[in-house]
């Protein structure tokens, strides 16, 4: 049962654990005391890109790969472009201590953007990937 639906259960895991983490403020005790420079923008970019290839594998999975191709990629893109949007949007208005970030939106989407073209690329007629299940 859970190799039917691994796509969806993890879309879904990593969506809960992108909104946690976005909404959830961190003691700056309990960071590392390292400091990285734009660490920040590297984390969104990774949490959309890999949002996006599991939203769309996802979406595959539940349609049995029936689902139009290009429009599955282009939802995918603007659902988590909006929902990068919305997450800065709660973070500046209902956070004490969460600030939003045009530049964590620009994150947001390079990395859903570059999640789509990785998908795009290993599903692409070179491949033996076929989008059909």
């Amino acid at each position: 049962m859970l190799k039917k639906h691994f796509f969806k259960i993890a879309f879904l895991s990593w969506m809960v654990f992108v909104t946690w983490s976005s909404l959830f403020s961190f003691d700056d005790d309990d960071l590392p005391s390292f400091e990285i420079p734009h660490l920040d923008k590297a984390v969104h970019f990774i949490f959309y890109f890999v949002a996006v290839v599991l939203g769309i594998l996802a979406k595959r999975e539940y349609s049995n790969g029936n689902s139009a191709y290009r429009k599955t990629l282009f939802s995918a893109f603007f659902a988590m472009v909006l929902f990068g949007i919305i997450i800065e949007v709660i973070q500046h208005v209902f956070t004490l201590d969460r600030e939003g970030d045009v530049f964590d939106v620009l994150a947001n989407s390079i990395g859903a953007l570059l999640g789509v073209l990785a998908i795009n690329f290993f599903f692409s007629r070179n491949t033996r990937l076929n989008w059909r299940q």
